[in-house]
């Protein structure tokens, strides 16, 4: 009797073993954006220097004209942006998809594990230049 009830115990752990692989589905990532991070790829050179340049401010930085701004690539769920100033700084804004910006000097990103500051080639739809 006692070798029945083990042998029906033992079927029913080696029955439920692999169940949970079955079931197991990948994970899918899903990316929250913002109309705000959407925005900014659909605005021209001024108006996007203009964020930009605002972005730079609002973080209690200054920045006198920006004189090229343009996208630099995703980070996490953050869209990274570079703004060059008049003075010859360089600026990295995260915009989130909160609504948020974060704002950091090119010079120190690397060093924060951040990605560096290397705008992509102008796009067709709106240049990165702006004067």
């Amino acid at each position: 009797m006692r070798s029945l009830i083990a042998a029906t115990l033992t079927a029913m752990l080696l029955a439920g073993c692999g169940k949970g692989e079955q079931q197991a589905q990948p994970v899918q990532s899903i990316k929250v954006r913002s109309p705000e991070q959407d925005q900014l790829f659909k605005l021209n050179a001024l108006h996007r220097a203009i964020a930009l340049k605002r972005a730079v401010y609002d973080s209690g930085y200054a920045c006198q004209r920006v004189t090229q701004s343009g996208f630099v690539g995703a980070y996490k769920n953050l869209d990274m942006w570079m703004a060059r100033c008049a003075d010859g700084r360089d600026w990295a804004i995260f915009t989130g998809p909160d609504g948020s910006a974060q704002v950091r000097d090119c010079k120190d990103v690397v060093g924060m594990g951040l990605p560096q500051c290397v705008m992509k080639p102008e796009e067709p739809q709106g240049g990165v230049k702006a004067g």
